[in-house]
């Protein structure tokens, strides 16, 4: 088992070869989640529709 201050010099140092993405990146991935997140829901909410009108139509109401 390693020592503790050991340890903590090795996680300085492997968070140091941490590559952090640009603003551009991020805005680029926080876009394209947006979006499929609006895709999907839009998607559900249409075969939610579908399916309630045949619910509807089996029922009769």
């Amino acid at each position: 088992m390693a020592n503790p201050l050991q340890f903590l010099q090795q996680v300085r140092s492997e968070a140091g070869k941490v590559s952090w993405p640009n603003r551009r990146e991020v805005l680029l991935t926080t876009g394209m989640v947006l979006f499929m997140a609006a895709l999907t829901a839009i998607f559900f909410s249409l075969v939610d529709w579908i399916i309630r009108l045949g619910v509807t139509q089996v029922i009769g109401s």
